[in-house]
């Protein structure tokens, strides 16, 4: 998912077309929750379900600099709610996976909970 998003933000298309998953579709909401993107739709049957991502551009740059996938399946990343990274200076969020749902790093240390680190937007 963030590959696609990554590459479609250098290539500057307006939409992203991704299978569908919960975890996927948590983080899109927590993408446009936070100002990343502009729009999330889910489109198609049960079976075939597609996740549609509306990417926002500030000119012919994109609002998203980077992402960064940090827990891989060969190496899962966990942290505790005092251990979670601020990104870049507090510029960017870091996305969690916890017991709690998928919430961003700033919403975890709130919630004094820990889990998967899964990435970083800046």
């Amino acid at each position: 998912m963030l590959t696609r998003i990554r590459n479609a933000n250098r290539a500057l298309l307006p939409t992203v077309d991704l299978p569908h998953s919960r975890m996927k579709e948590s983080i899109a909401h927590i993408l446009k929750k936070e100002g990343y993107i502009s729009d999330v739709a889910t489109e198609g049957a049960k079976t075939k379900k597609l996740l549609k991502l509306k990417l926002k551009y500030d000119g012919r740059k994109g609002v998203i600099e980077g992402l960064r996938r940090v827990s891989t399946p060969g190496l899962r990343r966990y942290v505790s709610s005092t251990a979670i990274p601020r990104v870049r200076g507090g510029l960017g969020i870091s996305i969690v996976s916890t017991s709690q749902g998928i919430m961003t790093g700033n919403q975890a240390r709130k919630n004094n909970v820990g889990g998967e680190l899964v990435c970083y937007v800046w």
